[in-house]
């Protein structure tokens, strides 16, 4: 395949653009018919052409009987228990240290990999400059500037975009900070999501939110409407400012995408029948609007929302942040005092630091169960996934010279399982070497990303 590159940068955020150009016509006495078309165009013709290569490789061969590959990323803040983050062996005979027991059913799913690290993010010594690039391996801003870079996910929901309702979600279940300190945003410890380099993507807090974005009608296209009678209320309104001879072009230009629609769909149900997602609607309850007062439900629902998700095929992109770096997340509920998460991840030796950890990894099994109990073909959803559990240090102390990664599931059957991968005396060693390796299982070949031009070895 051709490498490709990125377009994404602060002009072609589709909440900059889209908005603002709906903003322009909104407010704007006269819209000429240039503009509209270029609208209509733009919201009705683009996301279907761009949805063809999803069933058809390169020769036009059929590949849609196999499930897609989705990707997933969960964060989780400040770094674990060093003498406890471990792992030896392979397959089912791996053993795992401490903080990792509850992931222990899927270690013949599990990559470990040890050594890697981000090298923009080296020498500044302070939580902010250390998770911003996590996923983007760019240098960060200083001064209270804000510039990251894009990040993996993003940059795959950008391949994948029109393939599914929503192109990426983005889930958190801790509030942004604001300010700065020693000379670095806090937004950077609180975003690792970036769809431009100045543009982090916001997070969503609320369970009900994210829920009606993934099942409302908010998303990109809705599965049970077609593209253009969802617009045609908007073309209803453009007909009454335009003159007679231009009611004519437009209506020549919806038949020509109504034509164009129905051989997508047509080419649609021909290649679609072999797979299915195993859900085509939610079969969990829409959540409540409030946020969920203690941590443990609003870790669970996110989580379940993800694999929702996947599941129903209306995203194959997702990122959850379970909290922030240099959180004042507390956890009252499982028997540790008072003292936050930042505080408590400078005291190694505190054994309520290891608890934290172990409970943090517990909501990432809860994930890997649920989506290893569903079945797509010979494979399992976690099969046909990569899910990535990281931080942006490996030890509360600060310690980012080399990460804590874990990568679970096969990428439908093109990456190999159950191994410890140990890069620490690799002279590639980059995160950024990892995320081109990911890239290209999700079908998105780059000639470099971040800081490196060359695959991670193994995967």
């Amino acid at each position: 395949m051709k490498p490709r590159q990125s377009t994404l940068n602060s002009t072609c955020c589709p909440s900059a653009g889209t908005a603002g150009g709906r903003e322009a016509q909104a407010t704007g006495r006269r819209r000429s018919r240039r503009s509209i078309l270029r609208g209509l165009g733009t919201g009705i013709a683009l996301p279907w052409l761009e949805s063809l290569p999803a069933w058809a490789d390169e020769n036009g061969k059929s590949r849609s009987n196999q499930p897609p590959v989705r990707f997933g990323c969960l964060f989780a803040g400040n770094g674990f228990v060093k003498d406890h983050w471990w792992a030896k062996g392979s397959g089912r005979d791996m053993e795992l240290g401490r903080v990792l027991e509850s992931v222990a059913p899927f270690k013949e799913k599990l990559n470990f990999i040890r050594g890697l690290y981000n090298e923009h993010a080296r020498g500044c010594g302070i939580h902010s400059c250390m998770t911003g690039n996590l996923l983007t391996g760019s240098p960060l801003a200083s001064g209270g500037r804000i510039r990251a870079g894009v990040s993996v996910d993003q940059m795959i929901a950008e391949h994948l975009e029109g393939q599914t309702k929503v192109p990426s979600l983005v889930l958190g279940c801790e509030k942004s900070y604001a300010g700065i300190h020693k000379g670095y945003s806090m937004i950077y410890s609180s975003h690792i999501s970036w769809r431009a380099p100045t543009i982090p993507v916001p997070l969503e807090l609320y369970p009900a939110a994210a829920f009606d974005r993934l099942f409302g009608s908010g998303g990109v296209r809705h599965a049970d409407r077609s593209v253009l009678d969802a617009a045609l209320a908007d073309a209803h309104s453009v007909r009454r400012t335009i003159s007679l001879s231009d009611r004519r072009k437009l209506d020549e230009f919806l038949n020509s995408v109504r034509e164009i629609e129905q051989r997508i769909n047509h080419v649609g149900r021909e290649h679609r029948k072999d797979w299915q997602p195993t859900l085509r609607r939610p079969d969990m309850q829409r959540p409540d609007d409030k946020l969920p007062q203690d941590i443990d439900t609003h870790m669970s629902l996110m989580g379940e929302l993800l694999v929702l998700a996947f599941q129903t095929d209306t995203t194959r992109v997702a990122t959850l942040k379970l909290n922030n770096d240099h959180s004042a997340m507390r956890f009252p509920d499982i028997g540790v005092g008072y003292i936050n998460h930042h505080l408590l991840s400078h005291q190694e030796q505190n054994p309520d630091w290891l608890k934290v950890n172990q409970y943090f990894v517990s909501h990432l099994a809860r994930i890997l169960e649920r989506m290893d109990s569903i079945q797509e073909g010979e494979r399992t959803l976690l099969d046909n996934s990569m899910i990535m559990f990281c931080s942006s240090m490996l030890t509360g102390s600060h310690d980012n010279s080399q990460l804590p990664v874990l990568l679970f599931g096969g990428a439908g059957g093109q990456l190999k399982t159950g191994r410890v991968l140990n890069y620490l005396n690799h002279d590639n060693r980059r995160m950024s070497s990892l995320y081109l390796s990911l890239m290209d299982r999700m079908g998105l070949e780059l000639q470099e990303f971040g800081d490196s031009s060359q695959r991670l070895l193994e995967i």
